[in-house]
């Protein structure tokens, strides 16, 4: 989820910072050396050679607030939308792969392509984030060219790797009437388009469908799951030699010494994803 806020903040003070680090996190020097320039947004490693991280893997994840790209790990996860093309040149310059956050399963009110959804597919509101209603995923293909669009994008700016939000309707009260298979066929669709434009891509949260999941999708991206005792679901990941890129937040859940889960990316942020970051 991405607030209409979150989003101002990015679009009134993005830059691209080029030594500062980020306030109270671990962030060092400006973007390099790294292990040496990315030269294409893909290679070897997940489903049809698309690039994957590895389990283990430091990572950062912004979507609000200025870009700071001086954060010393190897992997981002960065906003589809509000990121420039050249802040992804930059990383991949430096040695560094860059996943693209977009919310597939949810619209967002204050995107510039929110009148490309139809309004018979727009749901009830996502609890907690102003702005957000669940989307109808029953029928994938009614959804593919808003979607389409937005991996396009995706590619087009050079990601490497997509995390599609909101993959989990099926289990909360969206509206529409969805059931565990229509949330399988719909999250399969969705790998299947993100690796169809070359790009790895995330199963985001969703830990009831892991095991169904696992062989579709390269890694996973999870919130909270020391806080709801979750983590446990996630292992068919690791079995697999997938990574899991694993945050709690500072307003909940465990503190800096206790947030680290035995194989997962674990890191610890502010609910708002600006800069600020805490290794486990």
């Amino acid at each position: 989820m991405f607030s209409r806020l979150g989003r101002a903040l990015v679009g009134l003070v993005l830059f691209v910072a080029t030594g500062c680090a980020a306030s109270g996190g671990d962030s060092a020097g400006p973007a390099g050396p790294g292990p040496g320039p990315v030269t294409g947004s893909a290679a070897s490693g997940g489903a049809d050679g698309a690039w994957r991280p590895s389990p283990g893997q430091a990572w950062q994840w912004q979507l609000t607030g200025s870009l700071d790209l001086s954060v010393d790990v190897p992997v981002y996860d960065l906003d589809w939308e509000t990121t420039p093309a050249s802040a992804i040149a930059r990383l991949h310059q430096a040695g560094r792969r860059v996943i693209c956050y977009v919310s597939v399963g949810s619209w967002e009110d204050f995107r510039p392509d929110a009148s490309d959804f139809p309004p018979t597919l727009i749901g009830k509101p996502v609890d907690g984030w102003p702005g957000e209603s669940w989307l109808d995923v029953r029928r994938p293909a009614r959804l593919a060219e808003p979607l389409g669009r937005r991996l396009d994008t995706c590619r087009d700016k050079g990601f490497d790797a997509v995390e599609p939000d909101n993959v989990d309707a099926y289990s909360t009260d969206s509206g529409f009437p969805l059931t565990e298979d229509d949330q399988l066929r719909f999250n399969r669709w969705t790998a299947e388009q993100v690796h169809a434009r070359g790009m790895g891509v995330a199963l985001k949260n969703d830990p009831d469908q892991v095991e169904a999941l696992v062989g579709d999708v390269d890694f996973a991206v999870v919130e909270s799951c020391l806080t709801y005792e979750e983590c446990d679901a996630y292992g068919p990941f690791l079995d697999a030699g997938k990574a899991v890129l694993h945050v709690e937040y500072t307003d909940a859940g465990p503190t800096d010494a206790r947030c680290a889960v035995p194989g997962f990316s674990s890191i610890r942020k502010n609910r708002d994803l600006d800069a600020w970051r805490r290794a486990c």
